[in-house]
């Protein structure tokens, strides 16, 4: 949207915030990239997953075991670039009022990592920009609960 918003006609926001990181958010990187760049990044992924996943689903083996395998696919150097990317995220919220496309924001009710206010804000900010919260779900909104988005964003969809 920033580059080319003629090139977009619709957007969805899944679990995001549009704020930069705060100050604890950027300590707390830090320390997980200071772990990453000792040695110790597979221990990251476990240490993570409480705050990415509704706390009923932490004893689901298959869910826990994807994201613990799509973190280490992902891998150390990635990690590393993707929280310093993060750390250094400007602040979209002036320039949700731009946006006057079909949008979709779509939220865990549970998700910690970013909570339901900053999917509220997002919302609040986007003319006719459409909330959606899923029940018992946590930050990885489409692993938790894929039917309940995959019906969102289908419906989303075909309807605008």
């Amino acid at each position: 949207m920033r580059q080319a918003p003629d090139r977009i006609d619709r957007l969805a926001f899944l679990d995001t915030s549009a704020r930069p990181d705060t100050p604890e958010r950027t300590a707390l990187r830090r320390d997980l990239l200071a772990l990453a760049e000792q040695g110790k990044f597979n221990g990251i992924s476990p240490r993570l997953l409480p705050t990415f996943l509704h706390p009923d689903r932490m004893g689901d083996d298959e869910l826990t075991n994807a994201v613990m395998d799509m973190a280490a696919t992902v891998g150390k150097d990635a990690f590393i670039r993707q929280q310093k990317a993060i750390m250094a995220r400007s602040d979209s919220l002036p320039l949700l009022s731009r946006i006057n496309i079909p949008t979709i924001v779509i939220c865990g009710r549970q998700d910690l990592a970013t909570p339901l206010e900053m999917s509220e804000e997002i919302v609040s900010g986007i003319t006719g920009a459409r909330l959606c919260v899923i029940e018992e779900c946590g930050h990885l909104s489409s692993m938790e609960r894929p039917f309940a988005v995959t019906a969102l964003m289908r419906d989303w969809i075909l309807r605008d």
